[in-house]
């Protein structure tokens, strides 16, 4: 970017941080002025609403019979209970406007803080395509997208060697790859899942070959951080003959690697029930209450780079942060190679602990959010649950997670959809800042702090 544009992007941020600031006071001076009229009712029905429906929502997950269908009733009645609140009572107008001015304010907030960030996986480097590619592919995953793409087919007419693996006869994966090396390989590829991935990612590592990912998966997590097309997985394999090279992060659990989560506690029990497959939310729902309140989950320990982390219900660790706090659902990871792993602890004590979580964010005692080097889960029992990427396993404690910056080669067509730019974390204080003109300091979003991380790693090394 030219100066002059670097100043025409500062004065927009500029800006929008001012705009930021107006229309969240603008927020605040509806309320205030019509305390009397309303105004406190206003903030207190929202408030209200909230808790209500966050400890609903924990009679769901922790309950079964009439406190669950109670919980299930009011998640819809608290909402809509709110609403006809400020419609009977003529604040309606009130709340809008509040509303749409808080709206606004946050959306001016998060264009003042937007920047650009690097790939996830940083930039590529070209490289002479692969002699000897070797591809697994899983014809069950995705629900049969390997034969649906046409993969084998396009894969061969590439020059790759395809390795079909049996579904009904679940083979070492780890194996197979191990084997095509000492056979001449010179790039492993997967179309599968993120637990077929890992498996055969931990090899290519071991050996330093390139890793080639084709989106054949049902979410391919991974393949959406390195900016691959997961639409059509058979761009993917364009990398074969027109690609370049990403040096990526690669976790490990107890020895095993891992290319995007490990999770502890109540999602990994869940996991290793035989039905979650099919019925992941009935699963989920009937066992939850055994877990949370039942005694049948345990509740772990965890030093995260030399910090205690007590009696979490849950724990994920995944291979870079990730940008929310919400990496099984639509979070993603702004890095992959930033030298870091991503750290969630939650503990909920009941509704109130619910309710705080809700109202607090992530400022509730409830919810820890990190990163470290290291981390270290024990338990009471002599082994842990853990879902590895999706996959269910038991090992045997403590568990230890590492990082392995930069050990993973991993091959990309040059021509992807690349990854879309990650909504940046509210900060009010870099607001504040941007809106007085002051400069902001490197490092603020988390993009900057996991790069900062990275290069402290790559420093002390």
């Amino acid at each position: 970017m030219t100066v002059k544009g670097s100043r025409g992007a500062a004065g927009a941020a500029r800006w929008a941080a001012r705009g930021a600031l107006v229309a969240a006071a603008g927020a605040v001076a509806v309320l205030l002025l019509t305390l009397g009229g309303g105004g406190l009712l206003v903030l207190l029905g929202g408030a209200a609403g909230l808790v209500v429906t966050a400890v609903a929502a924990w009679w769901v997950l922790a309950h079964r019979g009439p406190l669950r269908l109670c919980g299930t009733l009011l998640m819809g009645g608290a909402p809509a209970g709110v609403l006809v609140l400020f419609v009977r009572s003529g604040l309606w107008s009130t709340a809008l406007v509040a509303l749409l001015l808080w709206s606004v304010s946050l959306a001016c907030a998060r264009a003042a803080l937007r920047k650009p960030l690097p790939p996830a996986a940083g930039p590529g480097r070209p490289v002479a395509p692969p002699r000897r590619p070797v591809l697994l592919m899983n014809p069950a995953s995705g629900g049969g997208k390997v034969e649906r793409f046409g993969l084998v087919a396009r894969a061969e007419k590439l020059g790759a060697r395809v390795i079909l693996l049996d579904p009904s006869a679940p083979a070492d994966v780890g194996a197979v790859a191990r084997e095509a090396v000492a056979e001449g390989a010179d790039l492993l590829g997967v179309a599968g899942g993120d637990g077929t991935q890992a498996l055969v990612a931990g090899v290519a590592a071991e050996h330093d070959l390139p890793f080639l990912v084709i989106a054949a998966g049902t979410r391919n997590h991974f393949a959406m951080d390195l900016g691959l097309d997961r639409a059509d997985p058979a761009r993917c394999l364009d990398a074969l003959t027109d690609g370049e090279e990403l040096r990526v992060d690669l976790g490990t659990v107890a020895g095993r690697a891992f290319v995007n989560t490990v999770s502890f506690g109540v999602y990994a029990q869940v996991v290793r029930h035989p039905e979650y497959r099919g019925a992941k939310a009935g699963t989920a729902l009937e066992v939850m209450p055994d877990l949370l309140l039942g005694g049948a989950g345990e509740r772990l320990d965890a030093v995260v780079d030399g910090t205690p982390l007590p009696g979490r219900q849950a724990l994920l660790v995944s291979n870079n942060p990730y940008a929310t706090a919400d990496p099984l659902g639509a979070g993603r990871r702004p890095r992959l190679d930033g030298g870091r792993l991503g750290v969630i602890g939650v503990r909920v004590d009941g509704a109130a602990g619910a309710a705080e979580l809700a109202v607090r964010g992530h400022l509730s005692d409830g919810l820890n959010v990190l990163t470290a080097r290291r981390v270290e889960v024990t338990a009471t029992t002599p082994t842990v649950p853990v879902a590895v990427d999706g996959e269910a396993l038991t090992l045997t404690a403590p568990v230890t997670c590492a990082i392995r910056p930069g050990a993973l080669r991993v091959l990309v067509p040059r021509d992807r959809p690349g990854v879309p730019p990650v909504a940046p974390p509210l900060d009010w204080r870099r607001v504040l800042t941007l809106a007085l003109g002051r400069p902001a300091t490197a490092g603020d979003d988390t993009g900057d702090r996991v790069d900062r991380a990275g290069r402290d790693d790559r420093d002390d090394r």
